[in-house]
Formats: structure tokens, sequence, C-alpha cells
């Protein structure tokens, strides 16, 4: 018999249907906080949990460095 997965609280579940919402290129890091109001804690327990990836990109001059996070596979699966 199969057992039930703990589901994911709902502030992740948020998350992950923004990132999942955003398509392929995901959301920043700054959109997700300052824009949609998600802790930085709740994106960093995402990441560790393989649910969502962050990636660095430098932009512009001077160099910015952005924060961008998109979703994975399982972190689709969890919001199913």
């Amino acid at each position: 018999m199969k057992t039930m997965e703990k589901p994911i609280p709902t502030d992740q579940h948020r998350a992950l249907a923004l990132l999942a919402w955003s398509g392929q290129d995901g959301m920043t890091e700054a959109l997700l906080v300052h824009g949609h109001n998600v802790p930085v804690e709740v994106l960093v327990e995402l990441v560790n949990a393989g649910l969502a990836l962050v990636s660095v990109e430098k932009l512009a001059r001077p160099l910015i460095e952005v924060a961008r996070l998109t979703i994975t596979d399982t972190g689709r699966e969890a919001i199913r």
C-alpha cells in the first residue's frame, strides 16, 4: 500500500503556483519577494527540497546579479 506524502505548506504551494504560472523563464527573487510577498525563507526551503531551482544572471552595467527561480518537475508534481 502506497503511503500519502505529506502535503506541502500553503506558503510553499503558493510560491510554486506562481513559478508554474510564470513559464519556463521563472521569476526573479525580487519579484517573488517584493512583488508577491513570498518570504525568502520559503524560497530557500523550495530550493533545498528540490522543488525549485535558482540561477544567477549577470545583467547590465554596472554589473547586477539577479537570482531567478524556476519550478522543477518535482515541484509541479507537488502542486497537483
